[in-house]
């Protein structure tokens, strides 16, 4: 990132509000672990049981998985759809040559991702969606509504200012807005390095965080010529 004091500032203040929602998100699927999470790894020496975890030629994530790789997997499918709908709004308003080559590889990375993040969770026997994991829970006021800025996510009326734009204005907000999108899955994907199991899981993990650490590289550049 270039040497503009306030737009680092304000990454450090997104940044750090992004590692509170994450840690807010373990705490509660931590607190509803014994509920609603049956077949998970809790422990530190044991696998997941037989019934969640089928064999290798069956589950392209296969062995143990806890409650972070589940997680992981629930909070990036949301994440990464929404990004495709932010990609989608760039045709024929986007202006930029730079927005346009990243929308395609947004579009190119994270749809095949939504598909291998579902087929883990149904080969695990959960649900695709946090709030089935933990039914009961509010998730509407907390730190788990995935629709109004928990990890990186845009909220409705950010969304509808993105579609009113078109030409510069589109390409700066998609830039700022991606970036801070792009923050929140990188985020999410360092937790799932450090506290997740799964080897798979853990490897896109680390795929997430080289692929968007790099786009949002390329993003902050757009915004400083732009």
């Amino acid at each position: 990132m270039t040497a503009h004091n306030p737009a680092l500032n304000r990454r450090l203040r997104r940044r750090m509000a992004i590692v509170s929602t994450v840690a807010a998100g373990g705490l509660l699927l931590a607190a509803c672990g014994g509920d609603g999470m049956e077949g998970m790894d809790h422990g530190s020496g044991s696998s997941a049981s037989a019934t969640s975890a089928p064999t290798a030629g069956d589950n392209p994530a296969s062995g143990a998985f806890n409650d972070t790789d589940v997680m992981f997997a629930q909070m990036m499918i949301p994440h990464h759809e929404q990004a495709l709908e932010m990609a989608g709004l760039a045709d024929g308003r986007a202006s930029d040559a730079g927005v346009k080559t990243l929308v395609a590889d947004i579009e190119k990375a994270q749809d095949p991702e939504i598909r291998t993040l579902k087929s883990w969770l149904k080969a695990w026997g959960k649900p695709e969606s946090a709030e089935e994991s933990t039914p009961g829970m509010d998730h509407g006021s907390g730190g788990m509504d995935h629709g109004s800025g928990m990890s990186g996510m845009m909220s409705e009326a950010d969304m509808k200012k993105l579609q009113a734009a078109k030409g510069t204005e589109f390409d700066r907000m998609f830039a700022e807005m991606m970036i801070e999108h792009h923050e929140g899955a990188i985020t999410m994907a360092e937790d799932e390095q450090k506290n997740g199991r799964n080897a798979t899981a853990k490897k896109l993990a680390a795929d997430v965080v080289k692929a968007q650490s790099a786009e949002v590289d390329k993003f902050e550049k757009i915004l400083d010529r732009l």
